[in-house]
């Protein structure tokens, strides 16, 4: 988990953040790396494919592989060829190619994801998911250091400190090293065992498949849950509303603040990344040891109140010690966060069901979040840095309500003695 964590991290930066600061570089205005945080949108509906991920074989490869690694091995060599092409293409120039590049990435690594959860679901029992979140939040976020951190000193020392602004060789050598990074993912697959499936019922027909790929996980969930899967969706799509809105303009803004590319690389991408790291420790254990719910709880509330920290560092200015208390204490909010919401949702899939379930409540994360992100350079543009900061704040403020109502209802359903198919009865009360 560790390692596949680590090769699922690497491509988000990459088609999101860094990519965000590359394009700003370059002299790309805000309003349009907005839209172009669109290309994120593929992590929002990969739900939509899904269903062929968790049962349709690949030729060749499923024979030997098995079905979970033979969809890992195919999406890493997407995502890998994608990052070249994205380290060939000049954005100052034209957009389009490298556009299309990260679109290519962005697909390649949502369906990486949804065989990886499947992967990881099947492989422990469900008792254990809080401490696999945990390893896999941990390669996860060592991947973030090295496609935030890594990328923009590989960029700042081919650049060299004589020559200021951007410089197309400098990405181009950053991103093909990103690009060969992957070969830490496929090296991790072909050594895996492949996990344990849950058997299959042999379809009859093509009508009897697609209903089993497609429409039985789905009304799965739904029978399990009743209409409270509706309030579970709800908080489930919103929860991480003010990170990822947030998030899509932070690279800009240290742009615009004139921190340079090892400052960002050296404040935010590990100081910041550690933080993160030690808050998916934390919020594991706390998870473990309170309940999944409660620390839902503290996440939201810490995950909204952090970006006010951000509304603050834009009336500071270019100030290092500034940048690090602001970043630290953002990321360490977004750890708890993280390693609560995943051992959440992995407690709701039915394992019969794994790769679909999981991507349909993490594509939900994504979904709503992602599209609003697209206009936060329009907002700012409008409004300035401060004020957008205080927006996202205020995003979360629903969440909070949403975290508690699914709260309830899941303590009512423990003391009626209903469990989560997948979860670990000692924790639900909770």
């Amino acid at each position: 988990m560790l390692s596949l964590g680590f090769s699922a991290g690497l491509p988000l930066l990459l088609v999101l953040g860094t990519l965000s600061f590359r394009l700003r570089e370059a002299g790309i205005d805000r309003s349009t790396i907005g839209y172009l945080s669109w290309v994120g949108l593929a992590y929002g509906f990969k739900w939509v494919w899904a269903p062929l991920v968790d049962r349709m074989p690949l030729p060749w490869l499923t024979a030997s592989l098995g079905r979970r690694r033979s969809w890992l091995l195919l999406s890493q060599g997407v995502i890998m060829g994608g990052l070249m092409g994205m380290a060939w293409c000049d954005p100052s120039q034209t957009l389009g190619p490298i556009v299309w590049f990260a679109l290519a990435v962005a697909v390649a690594s949502a369906t990486q994801d949804i065989a990886l959860d499947a992967f990881r679901i099947e492989s422990a029992h469900a008792d254990q998911q809080a401490a696999l979140a945990a390893s896999y939040q941990t390669g996860y976020r060592l991947a973030m250091i090295w496609a935030g951190a890594g990328v923009l000193w590989v960029a700042a020392w081919v650049q060299g400190p004589q020559v200021a602004g951007y410089q197309h060789a400098a990405w181009k050598a950053a991103y093909m090293v990103m690009a060969l990074s992957m070969l830490t993912g496929m090296l991790t697959v072909l050594l895996s065992p492949e996990p344990v499936h849950a058997p299959l019922p042999p379809a009859r027909n093509v009508r009897e498949w697609l209903r089993g790929a497609l429409i039985e996980p789905f009304v799965d969930f739904v029978r399990r849950y009743g209409w409270h899967a509706v309030l579970m969706l709800l908080m489930i799509a919103t929860y991480r509303i003010s990170d990822v809105v947030m998030g899509i303009m932070a690279n800009p803004f240290y742009v615009d603040m004139g921190f340079t590319k090892e400052e960002v690389a050296t404040v935010t991408k590990v100081y910041g990344v550690i933080m993160t790291l030690a808050g998916a420790f934390v919020g594991g254990v706390l998870s473990m040891r309170f309940g999944v719910m409660r620390i839902l709880m503290l996440g939201a509330v810490l995950s909204a109140a952090s970006n006010v920290l951000f509304a603050w560092l834009s009336g500071v200015g270019h100030d290092v010690t500034a940048l690090v208390l602001v970043v630290s204490a953002d990321n360490l909010a977004s750890g708890i966060a993280s390693a609560a919401f995943i051992a959440y949702l992995s407690s709701l899939t039915n394992v019969t069901y794994s790769a679909t379930q999981y991507a349909l409540l993490s594509s939900m994360m994504l979904l709503l979040p992602k599209f609003i992100a697209g206009f936060s350079g329009d907002y700012v543009n409008a409004h300035g840095y401060a004020d957008f900061f205080t927006a996202t704040a205020w995003l979360g403020v629903p969440v909070l309500l949403l975290v508690a109502l699914v709260g309830r209802v899941a303590r009512k359903g423990a003391e009626k003695g209903i469990q989560p198919l997948n979860a670990p009865a000692s924790t639900q009360a909770d």
